[in-house]
C-alpha cells in the first residue's frame, strides 16, 4: 500500500518557505554567514547557517509568543506551510498524527535562564525552562495545529527527522493514522556549537562537503515537514499527490559515539535496506541527496558505502548542507522536502564549493544546477551520531 506525500513545508537559512528555498537552491545562494542572532564567544570565528529572522519576527510569523523557544517557532512555520500545501479535505473525520524530531528542545531559552539563576536563585523566568525537553516542543506545536490524535518525538541525532518520516509512514501502513505531518526542527544553541567545537569538526569557513580538502561542517537551523497520507485520503484530495515514499530503512553500526565506521557499514545497510523495501535497483535511483556534512570521517564513510552499493551505476549526488549548513535534528526533514522538490521539478541541486574531488572515490558530486531531468526515484541520506543511519526513497507516483 503506497504512502503519498501530499504537502511540504520548510524554513532554513536559504529561505522562509518552500518557494524561497527552491529559488536559492536553483541560483546557488547559500545561507552560511557570521552569527547574527546566536550570542557566542565564537561569533567572529565560526560561521553558521541561521534563519534570517529574529525571534520577534519568527514569533509574529508563527503566531506564538516571543518567549517561546526558537525551535518551536521554526517547527510551527514549516508544519503550517506543509499542512496548507496538502489542502486536506474539510469536514472529514481524519485520524491525525504529528511526528516531529529535534535534538535541542528549548535549550535556547534554558541557556539564557541559567546565568541569572546561578547568580541569584530568585532570578530568571522559570517559564523559560518549561519547554526545555524535546517532547515539549512537539506537543506545543501539535496542539497549535490541531494534530493531537497521535503525537510523538524522535531524537536520534542527525537521523531524527528521517526516522520521524518513516515512522509516520508506518503509522499509515498499520492503519493507525490517515494523515501524518512528519519531519523535524532544530535551532542553534551555544551548547550545540560548543559541543561540536570540542569535537574539532567545525569549519571556520563555509563548508566543502565531499572535497578532498574538506575541513568540517557548519551548524545550521531550520525545520522541514512532509504531509503523508494513505491512498484512500490521496484519492479524496483536489490535487492528487505526485510523489510517494517508496522505501526507507534504519541501521545502527554502533561503531563510535560520534564517528561513522570507516567502511560505512551503517550507511550501506540503510541505503541497501531502503532499496530492498522499494524493490528498486541501484540503476533506477536518479539522484542521491547526500548526508554530506563536510567532515573528514562522514564523507569518506558515506562515499565508501555508495561506492560499494552503487558500483557501476553512480547517479548524480550532492550535499545541500553546502547551502543550509548541518541542521542536525531538522536535516532529514529539510532534505526530504528538497528530495521531493527534485522529483517534482526534475532537477538536481549543486554541491557548492567543490574544488578538489576526493581521490579515494570513483564519483564526485555535481557542481551546477541541473534541470529538465526525468527523475523517477530520489534517495535522501541522514546519518547520525552513534552510527544511527537512515535512508529514504521518494518516487514519482
Amino acid at each position: 500500500m503506497p504512502v503519498f506525500v501530499a504537502g511540504v513545508g520548510v524554513i532554513s537559512a536559504i529561505g522562509n518557505n518552500v518557494a524561497e528555498n527552491q529559488d536559492s537552491l536553483k541560483k546557488g545562494i547559500h545561507g552560511i554567514a557570521p552569527m547574527a542572532y546566536l550570542q557566542s564567544a565564537h561569533r567572529n570565528r565560526l560561521p553558521v547557517a541561521e534563519v534570517k529572522l529574529s525571534n520577534d519576527e519568527l514569533a509574529q510569523k508563527a503566531g506564538l509568543s516571543n518567549r517561546i523557544s526558537r525551535t518551536a517557532m521554526l517547527s510551527m512555520i514549516a508544519a503550517e506551510e506543509a499542512l496548507a500545501d496538502a489542502r486536506l479535505p474539510l469536514n472529514t473525520a481524519l485520524r491525525k498524527a504529528f511526528i516531529s524530531a529535534n535534538s535541542v528542545g528549548g535549550m535556547d531559552k534554558t541557556e539564557n535562564f541559567f546565568p541569572e539563576f546561578s547568580a541569584n536563585f530568585h532570578a530568571g523566568r522559570l517559564r523559560d525552562v518549561v519547554n526545555h525537553e524535546c517532547g515539549s516542543i512537539t506537543e506545543l506545536v501539535a496542539r497549535k495545529i490541531g494534530f493531537t490524535g497521535f503525537v510523538s518525538t524522535i531524537s536520534t541525532a542527525c537521523s531524527s527527522s528521517a526516522n520521524a518520516i518513516f515512522y509516520g509512514a508506518r503509522l499509515i501502513l498499520n492503519d493507525v493514522a490517515d494523515v501524518v505531518i512528519a519531519g523535524g526542527c532544530d535551532s542553534l544553541t551555544r551548547f550545540t556549537l560548543n559541543g561540536f567545537n570540542t569535537l574539532m569538526i567545525l569549519d571556520e569557513k563555509p563548508c566543502q562537503p565531499f572535497d578532498e580538502n574538506r575541513r568540517g561542517l557548519n551548524l545550521g537551523e531550520g525545520a522541514g515537514y512532509v504531509v503523508l497520507v494513505s491512498g484512500k485520503i490521496a484519492a479524496m484530495l483536489q490535487r492528487k499527490p505526485d510523489v510517494q515514499l517508496s522505501g526507507y530503512a534504519n541501521a545502527n553500526d554502533a561503531y563510535h559515539q560520534t564517528a561513522s565506521s570507516p567502511d560505512g557499514t551503517g550507511s550501506f545497510l540503510a541505503m541497501d535496506g531502503a532499496l530492498k523495501m522499494s524493490g528498486l535497483k541501484t540503476s533506477e535511483i536518479g539522484y542521491i541527496n547526500l548526508h554530506g556534512t563536510g567532515t573528514q570521517n562522514n564523507d569518506i564513510a558515506e562515499g565508501t558505502a555508495i561506492k560499494r552499493l552503487f558500483d557501476g551505476h553512480y547517479p548524480p549526488v550532492s550535499s545541500t548542507k553546502s547551502f543550509t549548513g548541518h541542521t542536525l535534528g531538522a536535516s532529514g526533514g529539510i532534505e526530504a522536502v528538497f528530495s521531493v522538490l527534485a522529483l517534482q521539478k526534475g532537477c538536481v541541486f549543486p554541491n557548492l564549493r567543490l574544488e578538489t574531488p576526493m581521490k579515494d572515490l570513483p564519483f564526485q558530486p555535481v557542481t551546477r544546477f541541473m534541470d529538465n531531468l526525468q527523475l523517477q526515484h530520489v534517495m535522501s541520506n541522514s546519518f547520525g551520531f552513534g552510527g544511527n543511519c537512515s535512508s529514504l526513497i521518494f518516487s514519482k507516483s
